[in-house]
């Protein structure tokens, strides 16, 4: 039997793959690579670009056309063989990633070919790749004792099962619980759309009525709209106690009961364990010094002090914005406002202060048309063409293919995949399926997964988005154009590769902006059953309501950011606090609203134990800071200015990580970055001068 991730593919080909396919896969092509690893530096004489990195970059290759299908099934079709096979896979290919990293002689070449005469005579792209590699090379512990490499190499091997685990631990205790319900009586409140949802979901377990899930549409119209407040706090409850001991899950008779199967808590401590040991072997004070050896940032005080600075600014508005939720709360009826209480109310606020609610814009905003506008949108600023492609080989019926053209030339491809399901993870992410480089044979051209987890189509009805949904999707296309349309041919750092990790939501938050903006919002806004573009009275209140709780929301980022940071950079291996302890401290320090004792919101936070946001989730608020000063350029000479597009693309899309981002940034901006505009568009500073 043939197996297909052997073999090389423009596409992944998915109707081929199956789980047996993917260890034997993994395991021979890591023993392929090794064997030509050692060919390749047995007979090297002089490391130049064509006799070392080009010929590695061509296998190294193989296997992520291998893998990257793999990773993304694991994610969007997770069942008990893919898993299985993806556990036994991660762990081989982390032994091989160590083993590379700490390869002497790997390094010797490397290090003789940057200090070779050839070094000055490579293109940009490529000493940055060089440079990079050799950082590389001393963060993978290549100048490690022999048992230092080797504790090293056993680190790493756990905190990538950890990792695993406690990402199946978030799905699992995710999709374990929901609730039955024979009418609609219990959701009183709910939307059309959120009882045909929960309706669809009863049907899909063969069940009448209605049920409510876990899956974040579900999850948030109910805290949203539901007029029970018993109902609230018990899906609440049930959101926030995930993977911890306490969480629930829903039985064969459809009872509700409290299990540890999912408990993430211990996965926690080992892990902040481990990173601390991996950090401190590799020279650094703590694993938060590490992680900013590959970012923008230069020291754990600037983070501290730039986090501390953003939330000394924004708490006075935070506090104003619930001591307003509080008395409107009071006023109508709920003198102690608990945490279930908070999205109900302030959707009620929102209603009644600026008359519109997410549900009124709701029908504006049907998927298809905000697809449309989009590619219209990044067709005006960036010159580029989007066409849906019909025959392709997908692992689902819902998900489409698109290819981007520019001047004629086909230059890239992304897969969509739009709506929440079963076996698929939360959340939304962009995912590279192949990058960008010049091979053997011509060039391969960049092909992104860009994944979401919205409310599919019901009935008759298609999937209508709320504005935050829509704000999400250019979010996500925005890290897809990144990748996308890099004109770098070098493969560690073409696209999102090379990319500092504190710049790289730049694209996606600038993408943002043309939500809000007036000459936008025709393009993207279309009412699915009268096609009208959203009104004029309803746009003029959606941006008059624009900074809503602007105070508090960033408050709450700001709370994550510090927790994670401070959680890496003074952990103590004498005396480790948990997660919880020192989530609570930052509360104490910055927080404005406390929730009650039993939210475990570290325990799913994936973000930072599954993901690649450890000691670094600020960058959310860092990247803000450079899209919000990037999209003040179009302010300035207009949101659609075709040539202020061009240098965008130019400038910071098309260079992928061939540069440092403050070099692209002040190539794009003229200057460096400062924080007033973020400020601004978040109303903090234009009140103040108010």
């Amino acid at each position: 039997m043939t197996n297909p991730l052997l073999e090389s593919h423009v596409l992944p080909p998915f109707s081929a793959i199956e789980a047996a396919h993917v260890e034997p896969a993994v395991s021979q092509i890591i023993s392929e690579s090794r064997t030509y690893l050692h060919n390749l530096l047995a007979n090297l004489t002089k490391p130049t670009w064509e006799t070392l990195v080009a010929p590695l970059e061509e296998q190294g290759d193989k296997l992520d056309q291998a893998w990257s299908p793999v990773s993304h099934l694991n994610s969007v079709r997770n069942n008990d063989d893919m898993r299985n096979a993806y556990n036994a896979s991660i762990a081989l290919l982390t032994e091989y990633g160590t083993e590379l990293s700490q390869n002497e002689n790997l390094f010797k070449a490397y290090q003789q070919l940057a200090d070779s005469t050839e070094y000055a005579q490579l293109s940009q792209a490529q000493k940055q790749a060089v440079d990079n590699a050799l950082r590389d090379f001393r963060l993978g512990g290549v100048a490690l004792s022999d048992e230092h490499k080797k504790r090293y190499a056993e680190i790493q091997q756990r905190l990538s099962e950890l990792s695993t685990q406690f990402s199946n631990h978030v799905l699992d205790s995710t999709q374990a619980w929901f609730k039955h319900f024979e009418t609609a009586d219990a959701l009183e409140g709910l939307p059309e759309s959120a009882l045909a949802q929960a309706a669809q979901a009863a049907q899909k377990k063969s069940l009448s009525g209605y049920v409510i899930t876990l899956d974040f549409p579900s999850y948030y119209a109910v805290m949203m709209y539901a007029e029970k407040r018993e109902l609230r706090e018990e899906i609440y409850t049930a959101n926030v106690t995930r993977a911890t001991e306490h969480s629930q899950k829903t039985n064969a008779e459809h009872h509700i009961e409290c299990t540890a199967e999912f408990d993430n808590t211990e996965i926690i401590a080992e892990t902040l364990a481990l990173r601390h040991e991996l950090a401190q072997l590799l020279g650094f004070a703590n694993y938060a010094e590490r992680s900013l050896a590959t970012k923008m940032a230069k020291s754990t005080q600037q983070v501290l002090d730039f986090l501390q600075a953003l939330a000394q600014k924004s708490k006075p508005y935070a506090a104003r914005d619930y001591a307003e939720l509080c008395e409107f709360a009071s006023a109508n009826g709920c003198a102690d406002l608990q945490a279930w209480d908070t999205t109900y109310y302030s959707e009620k606020l929102r209603v009644e202060k600026y008359s519109i609610s997410q549900e009124e814009l709701r029908p504006y905003f049907p998927a298809e048309k905000v697809i449309s506008g989009m590619f219209e949108v990044v067709a005006r600023l960036f010159g580029i063409q989007v066409k849906q492609i019909a025959e392709f080989d997908s692992y689902h019926a819902e998900v489409r293919f698109y290819e981007i053209h520019k001047n004629g030339e086909h230059i890239a491809s992304f897969y969509l995949d739009l709506f929440t399901r079963a076996q698929k993870k939360g959340g939304a992410w962009m995912a590279d399926a192949r990058v960008r480089r010049k091979t053997s044979k011509g060039l391969q051209l960049p092909v992104a997964f860009l994944t979401c987890n919205f409310t599919p189509p019901v009935g008759e009805t298609p999937s209508l988005l709320t504005h935050d949904e829509v704000t999400t999707l250019f979010h996500e296309f925005g890290h897809g154009i990144h990748h996308m349309l890099t004109q770098i041919d070098v493969a560690a750092v073409s696209g999102i590769n090379g990319v500092a990790w504190d710049a790289v939501e730049l694209p996606s938050q600038f993408m943002e902006n043309w939500c809000w903006e007036p000459e936008a919002i025709p393009l993207i806004s279309g009412h699915y059953q009268t096609g009208e573009s959203l009104p004029q009275n309803l746009l003029d209140k959606m941006l008059a309501a624009k900074n809503f709780q602007s105070g508090l929301q960033m408050l709450r980022q700001i709370e994550f950011s510090l927790f994670d940071f401070r959680l890496h950079a003074e952990y103590d291996p004498k005396n480790p606090r948990s997660a919880q302890e020192v989530l609570q401290q930052v509360r104490n320090a910055v927080a404005v609203v406390q929730p009650p004792a039993f939210n475990r919101f570290e325990n799913s936070f994936s973000h930072i134990f599954a993901g690649g946001y450890a000691a670094g989730y600020y960058s959310y608020k860092w990247a803000e800071v450079l899209s919000a000063d990037a999209f003040s350029r179009f302010e300035e000479e207009g949101i659609f200015n075709a040539a202020t597009g061009e240098s965008f693309l130019r400038e910071i899309l098309q260079q992928g990580g061939s540069k440092t981002p403050m070099e692209l940034f002040t190539q794009f901006r003229g200057r460096e970055p400062n924080i007033d505009a973020l400020l601004r568009h978040s109303g903090i500073v234009v009140e103040e001068a108010a």
